[in-house]
């Protein structure tokens, strides 16, 4: 999808987009692209989440956009000063894979799916319901979110092309 309005988001990065835009994030393994959208006022919000939480966090200064407890809260106040409110947010997510395989139970290891539970629970804490999601399986997504219609078209080699 080759559009004016494309907005990129990179890895550990979040943006929202108003009306027109398309937002997209490529390398989707372990991390998962979160999405929220508020039809009433066409507000789209998409995360590119890596790591479930900031409490793990070493770097100096924190990177809100690379965790689940600080992404999705810097997302939603981000979607508000466009006028979207949380009460009316949907969501959708993509990613969360399991990339490699380990043998044993450590759940460190667990990357995709603690991100996934990480990004569910905060959905969860705001009351913002799951409309979809194409999440887990060992395989990268790129995703595009539209702004107009809020479709999220998730793209895989293994799969093609499907929008939800």
């Amino acid at each position: 999808m080759i559009q004016d309005n494309l907005i990129k988001v990179g890895m550990a990065d979040l943006n929202v987009a108003h009306q027109s835009g398309v937002l997209k994030t490529t390398g989707l393994g372990s991390c998962v692209g979160v999405t929220l959208y508020d039809s009433r006022v066409k507000v789209a919000g998409m995360a590119h989440v890596m790591l479930p939480s900031s409490e793990i966090a070493r770097e100096g200064s924190l990177n809100i956009a690379k965790y689940a407890d600080t992404a999705i809260p810097e997302l939603i106040s981000r979607m508000e000063k466009l006028g979207a409110m949380v009460s009316r947010l949907e969501a959708k997510l993509a990613g969360g894979a399991q990339m490699f395989a380990f043998a044993g139970n450590n759940d460190t290891m667990r990357i995709g799916p603690r991100n996934v539970e990480s990004c569910k629970d905060m959905l969860n804490k705001y009351k913002i319901p799951i409309l979809a999601e194409d999440t887990g399986a060992n395989y990268g997504r790129t995703i595009e979110f539209l702004s107009e219609t809020g479709i999220l078209v998730i793209r895989s080699v293994q799969l093609g092309v499907k929008e939800i």
